[in-house]
C-alpha cells in the first residue's frame, strides 16, 4: 500500500482522547466505516490479501469485526462466522476465556460454526494487546477450523499484541499506529 494511501486512510480515523479512561487515545474507526471510499478500499485490500488462501469462511470478532468480516465474506463469496461475547448466541457454544488488564472475559462461537478442517480467516478492526484475537483463534481451533490468516484494519504496534498471536499464521494489519 502506497504511503499516500496509508496517510489518507489514517486521516479517516478519529482520535478520541481519554476514552475509555484517562491517558488512552481511542482510535475510532466508525469514521472510516462512514466513508464509503475508505470502507470499500479496506475491504478490497483485505480481499486481495486473503483471496489466494481460498478461505471457506471469514470469522469476525464482535462488534466491529462483524462489520469488516461480513463485508469481506460477501466480497469473497464465503460464509461468515460471528465470534461473540458470552450469552449472545442462541445454540450450543464453545467458549474461550482470556485475561484482560483487570480481570477476564470470554468469546463464544456455535459448536457447528464450521465443518471440521475448514479454512478460515479471522478479522477484526483493531489489534491492541492481542488477548481477544488469540482467544478467538483458539476458539475457532476448538470447533475444527484451520485459521490461515488473522487480519486487522489497524494495529497499535506499541502494545505488542502481535507477539501473542501464533507464529504459524499469517498476521496482517493495514495500518499501524
Amino acid at each position: 500500500m502506497a504511503q499516500s494511501k496509508i496517510d489518507w486512510l489514517k486521516s479517516t480515523i478519529r482520535d478520541i482522547p481519554d476514552f475509555p479512561k484517562p491517558g488512552i487515545i481511542f482510535k475510532d474507526l466508525t469514521t472510516l466505516l462512514n466513508n464509503a471510499e475508505a470502507f470499500a478500499y479496506v475491504i478490497d485490500v483485505l480481499a486481495a490479501k486473503y483471496q489466494p488462501m481460498q478461505p471457506a469462511y471469514i470469522a469476525g470478532i464482535e462488534a466491529r469485526g462483524f462489520i469488516i468480516g461480513s463485508a469481506l465474506a460477501y466480497k469473497m463469496g464465503t460464509g461468515f462466522v460471528p465470534v461473540r461475547k458470552p450469552g449472545k448466541l442462541p445454540y450450543q457454544v464453545e467458549r474461550q476465556s482470556y485475561q484482560l488488564e483487570y480481570g477476564s472475559d470470554s468469546v463464544e462461537v456455535h459448536v457447528d460454526a464450521v465443518p471440521d478442517g475448514s479454512t478460515v480467516v479471522l478479522v477484526d478492526d483493531l489489534l491492541a494487546t492481542g488477548g481477544t484475537a488469540l482467544a478467538a483463534y483458539q476458539l475457532l481451533g476448538k470447533v475444527g477450523a484451520n485459521v490461515v490468516g488473522i487480519g486487522f484494519v489497524t494495529e497499535l504496534s506499541f502494545l505488542s499484541g502481535r507477539c501473542k498471536l501464533p507464529a504459524n499464521v499469517d498476521i496482517f494489519s493495514m495500518l499501524s499506529f
